[in-house]
């Protein structure tokens, strides 16, 4: 009788044991499925819009490719609320009105963040549009630098003592890469433009590093612990973007444009990196929940080294030490600002782990993993959504 009793049980323990370590395997499978898109989405992203706006030719107007990126996330978004509705339109309307206009205060809060994404995308074309994608990407990662500061000055969070390290190493590594530079040394042979200005570069990449960590941190302040899902916070956030990138359009390129259309200079290539920076942003949202702080970390290093490597080939990109050790420092801060930390305190993590996403990174629940409010930018994606 004792050994027929204990057989069912052992059964279900076995079975348990079974799921569990399948289970095991797919979150296994998963984090390196992950892992893969990350990369491919921070590389891809910055190398296309550096290629695009190097080729000869009627070049896009990068105001109006922001736009079309807002626009296009936020019907992707709507879609999947009506989705979710299983198709209901009555179920969908009534909950994007009360959640648009009449809980408008809460959409008007996204009003500032929306505006500081839009700058952040726009000030990203430029930056890429005159440095080299390799430069770009580095230096890019002073945005965790940015967003940690902001973290400690505006959510009194702290950091450890090797949070600390590596972003004194992050800075120097990235001032390496800027004396190597300035020093004439590093050019990009297969591009020969003479509109192009490493200053301007530079100051636009620095000016998109403070306004991502700014914007990241606000993001959370004023949203921590509400309940609305990631796909309506991109829909508010995207009615502010689409009007703010469209009165930016006005602005810079206004005249133009009214002269030779929104979509001028859109080529096969062109689209592709809109769609990337719309979708890419998206599917980064999706995956990034099983990627950890140590995974982030590593795909924002593999993403410097394959941009490194791909700029060789296509941009005639020449890597000598300085850049290397800049670069290595750069890279080493990255994985070790993203270690776990010894002991249970406060942290800028939540937030910094924002800034290792790529350019698109941004709108996120932020109830859920915080590297998804930079994420749909991006980068919109911010970056948000690189």
């Amino acid at each position: 009788m004792a050994g027929s009793n204990q057989g069912p049980g052992s059964g279900v323990s076995e079975d348990r044991s079974f799921r569990s370590k399948q289970n095991e395997e797919v979150n296994k499978k998963l984090k390196y499925i992950s892992l893969a898109i990350l990369v491919i989405q921070n590389a891809s992203l910055i190398l296309s819009i550096r290629y695009v706006r190097t080729l000869p030719g009627d070049r896009f107007f990068a105001t109006s490719a922001v736009v079309m990126a807002e626009l296009l996330k936020v019907c992707t978004c709507l879609l999947i609320i009506l989705f979710q509705k299983r198709g209901n339109l009555s179920e969908f309307g009534v909950l994007l009105y009360d959640s648009i206009v009449v809980q408008y205060r809460d959409t008007l809060k996204l009003a500032v963040p929306s505006l500081i994404y839009t700058l952040q995308n726009n000030l990203q074309y430029v930056a890429i549009s005159n440095l080299p994608a390799a430069t770009f990407q580095v230096t890019y990662q002073l945005k965790i630098l940015t967003t940690a500061l902001f973290s400690v000055l505006m959510l009194r969070k702290s950091l450890s003592r090797v949070q600390w390290v590596s972003l004194l190493l992050l800075f120097a590594g990235v001032a390496i890469v800027q004396v190597q530079q300035e020093s004439g040394k590093q050019k990009e042979s297969t591009v020969a433009d003479p509109s192009q200005s490493y200053a301007k570069g530079l100051v636009a990449v620095v000016v998109s590093c403070l306004s991502s960590g700014f914007a990241g941190v606000y993001f959370e302040k004023i949203l921590k612990g509400s309940s609305a899902s990631v796909w309506l916070r991109n829909v508010q956030l995207g009615i502010f973007g689409t009007l703010l990138g469209l009165l930016g359009m006005w602005w810079n390129d206004g005249a133009a444009v009214a002269e030779k259309g929104f979509l001028f200079g859109y080529t096969s290539m062109v689209w592709g990196v809109i769609l990337n920076q719309a979708f890419g942003g998206l599917l980064v949202a999706v995956v990034v929940k099983y990627a950890d702080n140590i995974l982030k970390g590593f795909a924002t290093s593999f993403s410097i080294i394959i941009s490194t490597v791909l700029s060789v080939y296509l941009f005639g990109f020449h890597v000598d030490l300085l850049f290397t050790v800049g670069a290595g420092l750069v890279i080493g801060a990255v994985y070790m600002y993203s270690l776990p930390k010894t002991s249970v305190v406060g942290t800028a993590s939540s937030s910094a782990a924002a800034a290792m996403s790529p350019l698109n990174q941004r709108r996120s629940d932020p109830g859920e993993d915080s590297e998804m409010e930079a994420f749909l930018a991006k980068n919109s994606g911010k970056e948000k959504g690189s």
